[in-house]
């Protein structure tokens, strides 16, 4: 667990533990990285860096990073030249998904109603 996560753990307030979810699922890109390894199961890196076209490498390596350290996603590392690094959902990153559909609910209701042309 990331050292910001593991504190917003320790010092949550009933009143506020929505703030753990955002701290663990927002962030740049890491819902769509979540999406793309529930619908593909096992992905290597330069296979989500396809599916997520818009999103540097920089960027797709610190949020898999943060994902990994917060225990979303398994990354396994296969001993052989070249490296072969793979990525999938843990339990828990499987268990995100429904917050993750729930947020995507909203967000498809609050364009349509923002977006005069829907």
């Amino acid at each position: 667990m990331r050292p910001q996560t593991a504190k917003a753990v320790r010092e949550w307030r009933t009143s506020c533990a929505a703030e753990i979810t955002t701290m663990v699922l927002g962030g740049a890109w890491k819902p769509s990285i979540l999406h793309a390894l529930a619908e593909h199961d096992v992905l290597r890196f330069g296979e989500l860096s396809r599916q997520l076209s818009d999103l540097t490498d920089r960027v797709l390596t610190r949020q898999l990073r943060e994902l990994e350290a917060d225990g979303l996603v398994r990354r396994v590392v296969y001993p052989q030249v070249p490296p072969k690094v793979e990525y999938s959902l843990t339990e828990l990153g499987e268990n995100a998904q429904e917050v993750l559909n729930a947020m995507a609910a909203w967000g498809r209701s609050y364009a349509a109603e923002h977006d005069p042309d829907r």
